[in-house]
């Protein structure tokens, strides 16, 4: 063999030899495409739950993203990741799959002066401000980090980035909002994929039977939860139980309750049992004390937040929690407008912190709240964890390193905001105020119901159950406003996360309430394969500025100057071995 190889190659014809391997190896490689991700975190290793759903396609997948353009290099890392991902999805299914970049000033095809611009913002999707430097000279540079999926003749906005808050914590860094971005990519396309091809909605029960609210403040739920889930409303009292057959159209797949005000009777607790014994999921959003904003402002500034009495204490606790009676303050919270001085008539005001209205930086400890920003609370009170036999407890939201805890009866008053917080007695961390729970859970009236209450269940066709029946979750927040939004006299119901207080400020933001709220809605009946995507962590790996900075003339030096002396010394080098071999 290695004979005929060294006849081949001596001959005239040699190059048609090497024509061959390599038209070989080129059509090799354009049929069978092998990727080797060699990334720690697998970057570029798609989970299994998407190539499933991108192998059961029935139909094409457009997908139009708006992030072509000129952006600075930190934005223009996320558009490369954008463009990187979406290439993965097309290897796994090119035939149903298609992606493509387009400039949000380019013209909608059809029209003479509609642009893609125009047509995003009246989705909602508004642009964000990048301040970049361009070539003309400094001046602003707008963005759209929004991406529209298309799939069976239904469409999807899907929203990229989300500008990080004003804040002195490390998680609202430029970079690390790019990076949380970016390992959201799977989560966020497969999960409004998901959302486009399986059109069955689960069922969510909101709560009016308990003093829940209905109003406008309601607008924020509705808005994240209608168009995934079949929300409706729900009177407990109006109900014999609830319902969690798959035949019946009044089943219920997840009862929220969010800051129920009237005390819940022995009767309603015992539906609420049987629900979660049959494998109904609940999302409860508890305000156990009375602490109102507005009350501060009629009663001269003092109000004192007690006891709500709800009755749900010995429940939750069966569960494996218990809600405080204390509200949880933090240096790490959001601002308010305050009197420091001026007339009546002409009062001077200024953004101070306000430290009843704690901001949350999740830990990422879980699929829920992995790479979401801050979530904002108002009178949030705390949470402990009970011991419970077959239960496991997730903290999925707590306090700062920085907080404390003050019990009912307690004083709140705005002149606490006349003097700098005395930081010695924010000495508390990590106090939880939102709580996953897991597992297969026990009835609270295993031996406290009445015959006359277990036959009425079995009369019913709903019998008695001393346990659930499957594993079951459910997650408790000790905070009632934490999902209800703010209402502006001028603009009606603001978006879910907002403060009121802050609009037209430097300090306003939209929180990730929104995003908290649909991650817990999604882990507790969506398909698990795709809640875990949201799981990927890419480590941000960044340069030491001092390092580079004390470092920079060498390291010039090595990737410029060195490849260059490293050229000509191998030409010196060469040119003496030719005189040595041809000097005779």
């Amino acid at each position: 063999m290695k004979s005929i190889v060294n006849k081949i190659f001596a001959s005239k014809f040699w190059w048609l030899l090497l024509l061959v391997i390599l038209f070989a190896v080129n059509y090799l490689a354009s049929t069978f495409h092998v990727r080797f991700d060699l990334t720690k975190e697998k970057r570029y290793t798609l989970s299994k739950a998407t190539k499933d759903l991108l192998k059961n396609l029935d139909d094409e997948v457009q997908i139009d993203v708006f992030l072509k353009g000129e952006f600075p290099a930190k934005f223009r890392k996320l558009t490369n990741s954008v463009n990187e991902f979406l290439k993965l999805l097309m290897e796994s299914n090119s035939s149903k799959f298609n992606y493509t970049f387009i400039s949000p000033e380019d013209k909608i095809p059809g029209t003479n002066e509609f642009k893609y611009a125009d047509s995003l913002e009246r989705m909602g999707a508004y642009p964000i401000n990048l301040k970049a430097q361009i070539k003309t000279g400094e001046s602003s540079s707008l963005a759209y980090p929004f991406a529209i999926l298309k799939y069976n003749g239904k469409e999807e906005l899907v929203t990229l980035f989300t500008v990080p808050p004003i804040s002195a914590s490390d998680n609202s860094s430029p970079e690390k909002a790019i990076n949380s971005a970016e390992a959201l990519l799977e989560y966020k396309f497969v999960s409004a994929l998901d959302g486009l091809v399986d059109i069955q909605r689960p069922h969510v029960a909101y709560s009016i039977g308990n003093g829940e609210p209905a109003d406008a403040r309601t607008y924020g739920i509705q808005d994240a939860l209608g168009e995934k889930y079949q929300l409706g409303v729900f009177d407990i009292n109006k109900h014999s139980h609830i319902s969690t057959e798959l035949n019946d159209p009044n089943r219920i797949d997840v009862f929220i309750s969010v800051k129920p005000t009237i005390q819940f009777s022995e009767e309603e607790k015992l539906k609420l049992d049987q629900f979660v014994m049959r494998g109904g999921k609940l999302l409860l959003f508890i305000d156990n004390l009375i602490a109102e904003q507005d009350s501060l402002r009629y009663a001269k500034g003092e109000t004192i937040a007690f006891d709500r009495n709800l009755n749900l204490t010995d429940q939750l606790f069966k569960y494996g929690i218990r809600i405080n009676q204390d509200l949880v303050m933090d240096l790490d919270c959001d601002f308010m407008p305050f009197v420091v001085g001026g007339d009546p008539q002409n009062p001077q005001y200024e953004f101070l912190k306000w430290n009843y209205y704690p901001l949350f930086s999740t830990k990422g400890n879980h699929g829920i709240n992995k790479n979401i920003g801050l979530v904002a609370g108002r009178f949030v009170n705390s949470i402990d964890t009970i011991l419970s036999p077959g239960i496991s407890k997730t903290i999925l939201l707590s306090s700062s390193s920085n907080s404390r805890k003050i019990s009912t009866p307690a004083l709140i008053s705005l002149n606490e905001n006349r003097n700098v917080p005395e930081d010695i007695k924010f000495n508390k961390k990590d106090i939880p105020v939102a709580v996953l729970l897991e597992g297969k859970f026990s009835s609270l009236y295993r031996n406290r119901a009445s015959k006359s209450q277990i036959d009425s269940l079995n009369a019913k066709g709903t019998p008695f159950l001393y346990e659930s029946i499957k594993d079951n979750k459910m997650i408790i927040v000790g905070d009632g406003d934490m999902v209800l939004n703010d209402i502006s006299p001028k603009d009606g119901p603001l978006p879910m996360g907002m403060n009121f207080y802050t609009m037209g400020s430097q300090y306003e933001y939209q929180f990730a309430n929104r995003d908290f709220l649909l991650n817990c809605m999604e882990y507790l009946v969506n398909k698990p394969g795709i809640i875990e995507t949201r799981n990927k962590d890419i480590v941000l790996r960044l340069l030491n500025t001092q390092k580079v900075k004390d470092q920079k003339t060498t390291w010039q030096f090595i990737n410029i100057a060195l490849p260059v002396l490293l050229v000509l010394l191998f030409g010196w080098v060469y040119q003496q071995v030719r005189k040595r071999k041809y000097a005779a």
